[in-house]
């Protein structure tokens, strides 16, 4: 049975380290949750550890500045680890090949320090989806005349944000994970490295015994999140327990048991608890 709880308290009492994910439990693009902040820096003043893991398609660095922007307070949390910082890895694996990046300008930070050439779709050996040129106004199917190109000429393409959407401001926007699926619909191959797939939790698991000078067992670990194919599929792969916030990417009615049992329908993918949002009270 998956509990339902209206703070994170009974929950911290257990853990010793966090896995927190951002858009969705922190901010929603826009504005700070100050409830999550809140909690996040209660649990670290208790000597917790508190790592934002995310699926952003940029180092932590830039996710960081965001954070600064909208207001999420630095002694929130003790580090930041993005699908940006993992893609990078599979970006140099490339060795240098011409690369077409489909994305915003704002996602460049990604390629920082990297031996990268940027290049035309026809010109390019790999494909690295970021995002969507526009978000606002965009959709995976926007790009599939150019998708269905570069899958016939067999082109492998890295995603940077396995996230098929988030919400922003109370709107639901695609992100680059919609334009991977399509891709991988026509035939692409795709790689991975952000939630739900492991590298970013080995990654997140040995930053985090970095930060506490010690092995820190698994059973001790808390991943919260609101993606359900990200942050709960990705704990459960990753063997920690999980706690579901329901934001309006999943869930548009009211936190119930029943609507719990219709979005976890598989025991083995399930959180321990759900909350509306991430408070301590």
């Amino acid at each position: 049975m998956i509990l339902i709880l209206g703070s994170i308290a009974p929950l911290a009492a257990t853990t010793k380290a966090w896995f927190v994910d951002i858009w969705g439990v922190m901010h929603n693009g826009v504005t700070p949750f100050t409830g999550a902040v809140a909690a996040c820096e209660r649990f670290r003043q208790g000597g917790g550890i508190v790592v934002l893991v995310s699926n952003a398609p940029r180092p932590h660095g830039s996710v960081e500045a965001q954070l600064d922007r909208i207001g999420v307070a630095r002694a929130a949390y003790d580090a930041i680890l993005s699908s940006g910082d993992t893609s990078r890895g599979l970006i140099a694996a490339l060795g240098g090949e011409p690369l077409y990046h489909l994305g915003p300008e704002r996602d460049l930070a990604l390629f920082e320090g990297l031996t990268v050439t940027l290049a035309a779709p026809d010109a390019a050996e790999a494909i690295v989806c970021t995002g969507l040129f526009d978000d606002e106004t965009d959709t995976a199917e926007t790009y599939a005349t150019l998708l269905e190109a570069c899958a016939k000429r067999g082109l492998p393409m890295i995603c940077a944000n396995p996230d098929l959407h988030v919400e922003r401001g109370g709107r639901i926007i695609p992100c680059a994970g919609a334009v991977a699926a399509k891709y991988e619909q026509l035939g692409g191959n795709v790689s991975y490295a952000g939630k739900p797939h492991l590298p970013i939790y080995d990654a997140a698991f040995a930053l985090t015994d970095k930060l506490a000078g010690r092995p820190i067992p698994r059973q001790a670990i808390l991943a919260i999140g609101d993606g359900i194919r990200t942050d709960i599929a990705g704990a459960a792969r990753a063997q920690v327990r999980s706690v579901y916030i329901a934001s309006g990417v999943h869930l548009k009615a009211q936190l119930t048991r029943e609507a719990l049992e219709g979005l976890f329908p598989d025991p083995s993918v399930r959180p321990v608890a759900a909350m509306s949002a991430l408070v301590w009270e």
